[in-house]
């Protein structure tokens, strides 16, 4: 059955939920952070930590974190839902290294999938263009701003305290996977 539609979605902060890396960054650098003290996407801006060291951690226990990271509420409801009628096309910021981890992932949580591109620090543009997307979920204000100014196609924006900014008309802020799936309804029709 060839889909209806072709979705975009990120994982990291929009499928998985937020938080799951901040239980690892208070215990190795002894802090007590949480994630509205993540006011910018980039955590070196609002954490007192080394770059280097930041670095050196996170590739040490990337693979770690990604091993079981919770899935936000509804999310897996509202993905099987949609998965009959639209390509669920994973687009992630994950390096290369963790395709195993992450593959694990999905079949663990048993959310439906029919791609996955890792495209690590390059834009995640490409990819949504070669699915030929025509919505997206994402979480990190750049690159939602990014994919809906290069490919003129409506943005669901996880909201989160690192992405609080002024949005232009088709990027819609959600609360939740809910109201992601209240808004795919009255627009998509699924």
């Amino acid at each position: 059955m060839t889909k209806k539609y072709s979705f975009g979605i990120d994982i990291d902060g929009t499928v998985t939920t937020q938080e799951f890396m901040v239980p690892y960054i208070n215990h190795y650098f002894k802090t007590n952070i949480t994630l509205d003290d993540f006011t910018e996407y980039n955590l070196l801006n609002v954490l007192p930590i080394d770059p280097v060291e930041f670095q050196k951690w996170f590739l040490a226990t990337e693979l770690e974190m990604y091993t079981n990271p919770p899935v936000q509420k509804f999310a897996q409801e509202t993905l099987q839902k949609w998965y009959p009628q639209a390509a669920l096309n994973y687009i992630t910021a994950r390096q290369d290294n963790s395709l195993d981890v992450t593959n694990h992932w999905f079949n663990e949580q048993q959310l439906p999938i029919d791609t996955l591109s890792i495209v690590g620090n390059a834009s995640k543009v490409v990819a949504a263009k070669n699915h030929q997307v025509e919505l997206f979920f994402e979480d990190k204000y750049e690159n939602a701003i990014q994919l809906h100014e290069e490919l003129n196609i409506p943005i669901i924006l996880f909201d989160a305290p690192y992405n609080r900014l002024a949005l232009p008309k088709d990027v819609i802020r959600v609360q939740t996977w809910q109201d992601a799936e209240r808004w795919v309804a009255k627009e998509f029709g699924i």
